[in-house]
């Protein structure tokens, strides 16, 4: 399946249907009195949150959702019938943004969360609602409100408690199908990963927590070089980050890779560079690896940094970086929302000023030619309609 975490849609809830202008016509009662019923209100748009989902593909093929409208209200005090729900599905972890402004409205994390995106409209008031003693025939009624119109912009950030960063090739997927069940694909050439994978990592005394595989990092990746900039989103939920180095590659300073990983962190998102990090060396089963592995150790050490050797070809030092994982995780707190979803978008300069929607000039044009209403016929038909059709 295609791994798709961004989307734009379209979403208009319903419209309230019109109050009906009516008058019971029945034999022997020649003044029967306002009947018209009360339109019926439009239908909501909902989004919720269901675990078996795991992007957003679905909404990449069908970008427009519309809820149905209100059924507008007759005669005899009958109202019309409400319309129902339109519900769309995303999964857990998605956050709804507007697409405009950039502003979060809401973040569905929790599995079966439900959250009301657009609010149909509320249905008109039929001519029956206003007769009082000295307005005994009333021949007006409300009509239906509109429903709310958004168009906003789903991100999905993966649900997870640790996440691997590293330079491509650094070993990676390899870790996180020792650590857990999870097989991602694995080569010996850079960028073999091209999107996240998850894996659950079982620990001691039936622990538990979720591992994130993200493709493989390099210079300039918060301004898009590479592929890793599409994902680093994604660390977004993760309280703890596994920088994981290769201590094997030929002709790299795993300090200055320590180093520039992190400064691409940083600059993506200062949150990101704020968050508690566990350092491993990998590929120490290799002579070199080795002992450039004990040299980035003494290196970090002046930082008060420790370095936890590893193997993920081997699997030594794994069990010494599962407890450091999780005691990481105990000192975490709750993970911080990025700073670029707090602030909104940039404005666009005074000079661009944004082209006129033609569909609504074309509806209220129309709706200064109407006419007001002025009654109805024995079909239920208004006379400005009529008057229209004629």
């Amino acid at each position: 399946m295609q791994f798709i975490d961004e989307a734009e849609i379209l979403v208009k809830a319903g419209d309230g249907g019109a109050g009906a202008v009516a008058f019971r016509r029945e034999k022997f009662v020649p003044r029967g009195g306002p009947s018209g019923g009360d339109g019926g209100n439009g239908g909501d748009i909902v989004l919720e949150t269901d675990e078996r989902l795991t992007t957003l593909l679905d909404f990449r093929f069908k970008r427009e959702y519309r809820a149905r409208n209100g059924e507008p209200g007759r005669g005899r005090d009958q109202n019309g019938h409400a319309a129902a729900e339109l519900l769309l599905k995303v999964p857990p972890g998605t956050l709804i943004k507007d697409a405009a402004s950039g502003e979060v409205l809401a973040d569905l994390r929790e599995n079966g969360r439900r959250w009301v995106l657009a609010k149909g409209g509320r249905g008109g008031l039929g001519n029956m609602n206003f007769a009082t003693p000295t307005l005994q025939a009333p021949r007006f009624a409300q009509p239906g409100t509109e429903g709310e119109e958004k168009r906003i912009k789903l991100e999905l950030r993966l649900l997870a408690d640790v996440g691997l960063v590293g330079f491509p090739n650094a070993g990676k997927s390899t870790l996180v199908s020792r650590l857990s069940r999870a097989r991602p694909k694995v080569a010996d050439y850079p960028f073999t990963t091209l999107q996240p994978h998850l894996g659950v990592v079982q620990y001691k005394d039936r622990r538990s927590f979720v591992l994130s595989d993200l493709p493989g990092l390099i210079e300039g990746a918060h301004a898009g070089a590479g592929l890793g900039h599409r994902f680093l989103k994604h660390m977004q939920r993760c309280r703890v980050i596994v920088h994981l180095v290769d201590a094997a590659a030929p002709g790299r300073d795993p300090v200055a890779d320590f180093d520039a990983i992190n400064r691409e962190l940083a600059l993506f998102d200062p949150a990101l560079g704020r968050k508690a990090q566990v350092v491993a060396a990998n590929k120490i089963d290799v002579p070199e690896g080795r002992l450039r592995a004990d040299q980035l150790a003494k290196k970090l050490k002046r930082r008060k940094i420790p370095v936890h050797p590893v193997s993920g070809a081997t699997g030594e030092g794994l069990p010494e970086l599962l407890d450091a994982m999780v005691e990481a995780l105990d000192r975490a707190g709750l993970p911080q929302p990025l700073e670029r979803d707090l602030r909104p978008l940039p404005e666009e300069p005074a000079g661009d000023e944004p082209l006129p929607d033609e569909r609504e000039i074309d509806r209220r044009a129309k709706q200064d030619r109407a006419p007001p209403l002025t009654g109805r016929e024995k079909d239920g038909t208004p006379k400005a309609l009529r008057a229209r059709r004629k």
